[in-house]
């Protein structure tokens, strides 16, 4: 058997029945979820239906085969905006050495009144918009993010103050800067798997909040924003989510992570007296940031593009037939190394790093959404879109827009 997210796993054919006809659907297992035809990646919907068959009587539900696609988008980022002039008053830097290896000029921090939920139910009340989703016909609230306000999780506090009257599903996905990518892959096995029909997929991260602002080797490189999508269950001809290629590796963890601080403890007496020298634990704490950017570099040059290769490859595209080629905002540097190995040309890659930096989860959406929004990403559009970092994970998705 084949490793499912590199290769093809082929079961027996699925049976479905109508009006006494019985075909087969040829089944595919790619990346994280089932493929139907050559092309096109789909699970399937379960849906039950009445029987006159005793209670006694089980009968599985029937298996319809469907489709789904991304109809809107939105984003927010902070009102506080941080040039690289403004760094250099704070750190030993300036514009020039920033921008010569980063490209990034500015980004924007989460302050005042600003929090993440309320920059994620911003950009999630605009995708709704741009879908003509009422929030009370969301299903489904995935909320990307490896900052949450609250330890236990953001995505119910969004669902809440979107006004979901139907107390909709909604969890958290911590997968750093792979968070989208991830997410997508979430929502496409609910609608695919479980039936769901609008799945609002959120990427919201606010590092500067673990960015350790003395250090010039990282500070410079983050932003905080929140971006979503909404994917909307569609007809199989009309699947707008092609393929996913998705992996992990704990041993990278070295080279990306912030971890908890390890504490001392003062210990605690027992009943009989003796020393408890690890308890109770003090209150935990994460540090900064910690990257090696050099052993960064090296993962996402060569991960990258074997896995946008490996997607296109499993959705039965060549490179040719890509629009935009997305990447996970991370440094320009990385943009163009990992174009310059597919042979995209530099008026096909979408960039918006200039103006914030590394915003984790929000980066693949928020250049979505501005480049949807200017004109640039049109319906019918094949996008390659692609994140990468802490844990280390990584992965790309072939999607359509609308």
């Amino acid at each position: 058997m084949a490793n499912a997210s590199s290769g093809f796993f082929t079961p027996p054919s699925v049976s479905s029945s109508k009006r006494g006809r019985t075909t087969h659907l040829p089944v595919r297992l790619s990346g994280s979820a089932f493929c139907v035809s050559k092309r096109i990646l789909c699970c399937s919907s379960l849906h039950n239906h009445p029987s006159p068959s005793p209670p006694s009587q089980y009968r599985p539900p029937r298996i319809v085969p469907s489709g789904c696609k991304l109809i809107g988008s939105g984003s927010a980022v902070p009102s506080l905006l941080i040039s690289n002039d403004d760094l250099a008053k704070i750190v030993d830097t300036n514009d020039e050495w920033i921008a010569s290896r980063t490209s990034i000029r500015n980004r924007r921090v989460v302050s005042g009144k600003d929090s993440l939920v309320g920059l994620a139910v911003e950009a999630a009340t605009k995708a709704l918009e741009m879908a003509e989703v009422l929030p009370q016909d969301v299903d489904l609230v995935l909320m990307c993010t490896s900052t949450p306000d609250d330890l236990f999780g953001a995505a119910p506090q969004i669902q809440k103050a979107l006004g979901c009257t139907k107390n909709p599903l909604a969890y958290d996905i911590t997968a750093a800067c792979s968070g989208f990518v991830l997410g997508l892959v979430s929502a496409a096995c609910h609608i695919r798997g479980g039936g769901f029909k609008n799945v609002l997929v959120i990427g919201a991260d606010s590092l500067s909040r673990f960015v350790d602002w003395t250090d010039r080797g990282s500070c410079i490189l983050f932003g905080d924003a929140a971006a979503a999508v909404v994917v909307q269950a569609c007809d199989i001809e009309d699947d707008g989510l092609f393929s996913f290629d998705v992996h992990s590796d704990g041993d990278g963890r070295r080279h990306l992570n912030a971890s908890i601080k390890d504490s001392q403890t003062n210990g605690a007496l027992s009943s009989d007296g003796s020393v408890l020298a690890d308890f109770p634990p003090k209150q935990a704490s994460y540090s900064c940031i910690q990257m090696n950017g050099k052993e960064v570099f090296r993962f996402a040059v060569k991960s990258v593009p074997q896995s946008i290769e490996s997607a296109l490859q499993k959705a039965g595209l060549p490179a040719s037939s890509i629009d935009w080629l997305l990447l996970h905002q991370a440094n320009q540097r990385i943009i163009d190394s990992v174009a310059t190995r597919l042979q995209f040309p530099p008026e096909r890659v979408i960039s918006n790093l200039a103006n914030y930096g590394n915003t984790s989860a929000a980066s693949i959406p928020l250049a979505l959404d501005e480049a949807v929004r200017s004109g640039k990403v049109k319906p019918g559009h094949t996008i390659a879109a692609s994140g990468f970092g802490a844990g280390l994970t990584w992965g790309s998705a072939i999607i359509r827009w609308r």
